[in-house]
């Protein structure tokens, strides 16, 4: 008889539904944000609720769940909990906590760029224009305008309308005789007193009265003043007014939508097809159509319409403003909550609705046939990138087609300014949020050394891969490496991504046919003859246009950086001087120069400059000499 003890193999880890049961048991009616993780502690889904022990016991049970749901809770190894003091709060986390975290089955929304907006400055004679991001800038702010073209087209037509000026405070400062636009009658020329400052006033405050909707008042007010030019016989006023009407009817037409019922609001339609959704905005401001933008959020593995569009609109609003009102194409799963939180974030009622009848359905439809037509359009574009990502993968013989393809360049001018530039294709085309640009740092590059830049960029880029996703779980990790150059670059990329231990990822390098012409390229692969395409292969023509966006992606880089150089001053290192101290001494001096030369009196002239920084900025003058 033997005294060992009976040993019983572990009893294997809970998982799926039997595990969330387990943490059922531990919950409590609170409202709250819950986590789903996989064996990995990779976040599955994100979920927001009213009673955390309620909403979770629903996950716990063995069937009854949709396909999608059902694969998430079979990949449950691990959840985790907040608590918060109210639903609307644990609303508000939820959309936080997607954005960060991107899982995987939670719609995403992959494309969440700041809006422009017009901006009317405050100023003696204001400046009308473009203006993107924190609204820190003092003045008026119309808007948001769906694209920068939008933005662009309308301001053009203003200039014509209102003659206001476009040029910064600085240039406007140092004008002796009016610019261009001035001559082709589209700034009144109030820098060299063409124009007095109540005249102007008046037309800054019709610009204004436009942009917040009373274009009829406007219009009327200039047609009177044209009929009352025309019987003054003053023919020449009488014809620049004309023309102004006329700017100001093309605009109104571009817009093509202005409701008469509706003065502010967001319109969001969504239509779903193939497992892919397309989501249309239209902006609605002062009764006027300020343009509209398509978004293609991810489905989340399946998610339907109403999750879909709340997704949507709680990432979507997470950092801008919403306005007085959202109308919708389809029912969301928490209108009334979603309206609350919105409030909340915004300090006033925000309204959402689904109009059935009238104008605003009308307004809706419309957005809803966009977001179709769209979808159909990016539906037709992916099954063509699909087919040239196919061709790619037999011309260079990897196993599947690419999903991520890594572009890399660099651009210089004898060294100077050096930059890398990484852009990124996928089954959707370019990713231009995924691109990335390198200032060049190492110390030890000889100037134009192009090795040693690509170098340097490889090995920051793969590196913070090695650290972020070592286990290449993630979507970052490309499928294939293109590199403008031939042999030689391709071997030396080969040796450094050796040296990180990420020599399995394919790469081939882009090299002009000897004549250096566009459609003669060579293609060059480690352990492989060069070889080329034919001319007229879809394949060729798609890697010209990779190899072509990497390198118009680097020298617009570069030529930013440049172009900032060049305006950097000794002031931008002075502590204490910003942008705004910086115009106020450069205003006032002339010169970076004329700043060091100046005495400790003349420096506490400026406006705007204190003693102690008048000290600060003479004392790092003295010591810099």
């Amino acid at each position: 008889m033997s005294d060992a003890p009976d040993t019983k193999p572990p009893e294997p880890p809970l998982t799926g539904h039997r595990l969330i049961a387990d943490y059922v048991k531990r919950l409590d009616g609170s409202p709250g944000v819950y986590r789903m993780l996989d064996d990995k502690g990779r976040v599955l889904y994100v979920g927001k609720a009213k009673n955390l022990r309620k909403r979770v016991s629903n996950y716990a049970k063995g069937t009854g769940h949709s396909a999608r749901i059902a694969r998430m809770i079979g990949q449950t190894a691990a959840m985790m909990f907040l608590t918060t003091r109210s639903e609307t709060e644990a609303l508000l986390l939820e959309q936080n906590l997607i954005k960060q975290l991107k899982p995987h089955f939670n719609v995403l929304l992959r494309d969440d760029k700041s809006f422009p907006n017009i901006l009317v400055t405050d100023h003696p004679f204001p400046q009308i224009r473009k203006h993107r991001g924190a609204k820190t800038d003092k003045g008026h702010y119309y808007g948001p305008f769906a694209s920068a073209d939008a933005v662009n087209r309308t301001l053009n037509q203003l200039q014509k309308v209102f003659l206001l000026r476009n040029c910064s405070d600085s240039m406007f400062d140092g004008r002796t005789r009016p610019c261009l636009l001035h001559q082709i009658k589209r700034c009144a020329g109030p820098c060299v007193g063409k124009v007095s400052a109540a005249d102007y006033a008046v037309l800054v405050r019709d610009a204004e009265r436009f942009l917040s909707g009373k274009t009829t008042k406007v219009q009327q007010q200039l047609a009177a003043e044209m009929q009352a030019a025309s019987e003054a016989m003053e023919f020449e006023r009488a014809a620049s007014l004309r023309d102004r009407i006329r700017a100001l009817t093309q605009v109104q037409s571009n817009q093509g939508i202005n409701p008469r019922s509706v003065a502010e609001a967001d319109v969001i339609a969504l239509h779903m097809e193939g497992g892919q959704a397309c989501v249309q905005v239209f902006f609605i401001r002062a009764h006027q159509n300020w343009g509209n933008r398509d978004f293609y959020p991810r489905t989340g593995a399946g998610a339907g319409e109403a999750e879909v569009l709340q997704a949507f609109i709680g990432q979507f609003y997470d950092q801008k403003e919403p306005p007085r009102l959202l109308l919708l194409s389809h029912p969301i799963e928490d209108l009334a909550l979603m309206a609350e939180a919105l409030g909340e974030r915004t300090g006033r009622k925000v309204e959402i609705a689904v109009p059935l009848r009238g104008e605003k359905a009308e307004l809706v439809a419309s957005a809803a046939r966009n977001a179709r037509e769209s979808l159909g359009r990016k539906m037709a574009e992916t099954a063509t990138q699909a087919k040239l990502l196919t061709g790619l993968a037999e011309a260079f013989g990897l196993d599947a087609p690419p999903k991520r393809i890594e572009v890399y360049d660099n651009s210089h001018i004898q060294g100077a300014h050096a930059v890398g530039a990484m852009i990124v294709a996928g089954p959707e085309g370019f990713m231009k949020s995924q691109y990335r640009k390198f200032n060049i740092r190492g110390e030890e590059i000889t100037p134009g050394d192009d090795f040693g830049m690509m170098k340097e960029v490889l090995t920051r880029r793969f590196k913070r891969l090695l650290k972020e996703d070592p286990d290449r779980q993630g979507e970052h990790w490309p499928d294939l490496l293109l590199i403008d150059g031939g042999a030689g670059q391709v071997s030396a990329v080969n040796e450094i991504l050796e040296d990180l231990g990420v020599e399995d990822i394919p790469m081939a390098g882009v090299a002009k046919g000897i004549d250096r012409d566009a459609g003669k390229e060579e293609f060059h692969r480690i352990g492989s003859r060069p070889f080329a395409l034919k001319c007229n292969d879809p394949v060729l023509y798609f890697i010209q246009r990779m190899r072509d966006e990497a390198h118009r992606f680097a020298i617009g880089t570069h030529r930013a950086k440049r172009a900032k150089a060049m305006g950097a001053t000794p002031l931008d290192e002075v502590p204490g001087v910003g942008a705004t101290r910086k115009r106020a001494l450069l205003s006032h001096f002339g010169s970076a120069k004329a700043v060091a030369r100046a005495s400790l009196g003349d420096l506490k002239a400026v406006p705007g400059i204190s003693a102690a920084l008048a000290e600060t900025i003479h004392g790092y003058f003295q010591d810099h000499g």
